[in-house]
């Protein structure tokens, strides 16, 4: 990213208008995986385009994620989330609870392998449990999901008015977490018609959504700074008045 596009996009956030041709709807939680490969000069990060027809942005790029399942919190681990991973999670208001907190890191696993067929995974030591569904990939490979190496980079709400409405947690690991792909995940019929690994700065990021843009900068932040670090400021977006605010996570 050029000084000038950096100096930019950091100088503001992206302001959106509010919607309000639908009613309201509570947000459901979400989580959204952002992989990042820092092994060139510049970092990449994985983006997939969505399928013209979904409800949801449709035709644009974004990073694999989307609803937690009830069932996400029972998922058997390789390892536990960070304590400080959880201390991140549970900041906002209300507090985030500890099951709550594991649901939400396990969701951006299992989102980033329905959607791209990456799996962040490790090796179950003994007879691995019986994993089927969303996590048979997992199973079939003998993993179990590691959310150890995941980085809380932002949170989000969708504004009021929109026909689905997510209150999302972005996640972010290295690359170097994968260890497993499913091929014939990406397709011209799938949610994701394309996925890329693409520069910081570089244009098919400039069609992100002004929410995702902004998470991206974050991102881009804190890469610059050196190895990501729990103990990093959060920001949270959300909209007040119609206008998007950004607030510090406490």
């Amino acid at each position: 990213m050029t000084d000038t596009l950096q100096a930019a996009e950091k100088a503001k956030i992206h302001e959106g208008k509010e919607a309000d041709h639908h009613p309201y709807f509570r947000p459901k939680d979400a989580a959204t995986l952002i992989l990042v490969d820092r092994g060139g000069a510049v970092p990449k990060v994985l983006v997939g385009k969505r399928h013209d027809k979904v409800v949801f942005m449709p035709g644009k790029f974004v990073f694999p994620g989307g609803r937690v399942d009830k069932a996400d919190y029972r998922v058997p681990c390789a390892a536990p989330i960070t304590s400080e991973l959880e201390a991140n999670l549970a900041k906002g208001s209300p507090k985030t609870p500890a099951s709550r907190a594991k649901s939400l890191a396990i969701a951006a696993i299992r989102e980033a392998c329905e959607e791209t067929g990456l799996c962040l995974g490790r090796k179950a030591e003994g007879k691995a449990p019986k994993l089927d569904s969303a996590w048979k990939p997992f199973a079939d490979a003998g993993l179990l999901p590691d959310p150890s190496g995941l980085f809380l980079i932002a949170r989000a709400i969708t504004p009021p008015g929109r026909v689905k409405r997510f209150d999302t947690r972005f996640f972010t690991a290295d690359a170097s977490a994968i260890t497993h792909r499913v091929e014939g995940v990406i397709h011209a019929d799938a949610e994701l018609v394309e996925l890329v690994w693409v520069e910081l700065g570089s244009k098919p990021l400039a069609d992100l959504h002004p929410m995702t843009r902004n998470v991206l900068n974050e991102l881009d932040t804190r890469l610059a700074t050196g190895p990501l670090r729990h103990d990093a400021p959060v920001p949270f977006f959300h909209f007040y008045g119609g206008k998007m605010q950004k607030d510090i996570l406490s």
